[in-house]
């Protein structure tokens, strides 16, 4: 099955322990998220709209419908995206282990993450926190 995630998704399912703008963006979010750990799963990145923002209460045509938010979140993409070629596409199990080896501190993931609204609740950024 192919998923299509945008960069900064690849972070945020890394750390997603059931949180979220409301209770279909949550069952999305953990679909997706059971989906991109199968053998088979193939992932497609974006720096745009993608398989978790279809659920997103916040998605107009396309994008965030806050201006400066959505700004933010394309710039969060495309710091995650400069370490990937996005006109591949990708064994998610591979993948999601590049994931693991270029955001391997704390920092790397606060380079991205720093004004994300779930950064206190994501295991993936607690756990680069307790490795300290």
């Amino acid at each position: 099955m192919k998923i299509v995630l945008r960069g900064h998704h690849l972070l945020c399912l890394k750390g997603f322990q059931g949180y979220g703008y409301n209770e279909d963006f949550v069952e999305n979010m953990t679909y997706i998220n059971n989906r991109r750990k199968q053998p088979d799963s193939i992932i497609e990145i974006t720096d745009s709209a993608d398989d978790i923002c279809k659920s997103c209460p916040n998605l107009k045509n396309g994008q965030c419908e806050n201006k400066t938010q959505n700004e933010q979140i394309i710039t969060m993409d495309r710091k995650v995206l400069k370490h990937f070629d996005s006109t591949e596409e990708y064994d998610s199990t591979e993948l999601f282990e590049k994931i693991d080896e270029i955001f391997d501190t704390k920092e790397s993931v606060s380079k991205i993450c720093s004004d994300c609204k779930w950064i206190e609740q994501c295991l993936f950024y607690q756990k680069l926190s307790n490795n300290r």
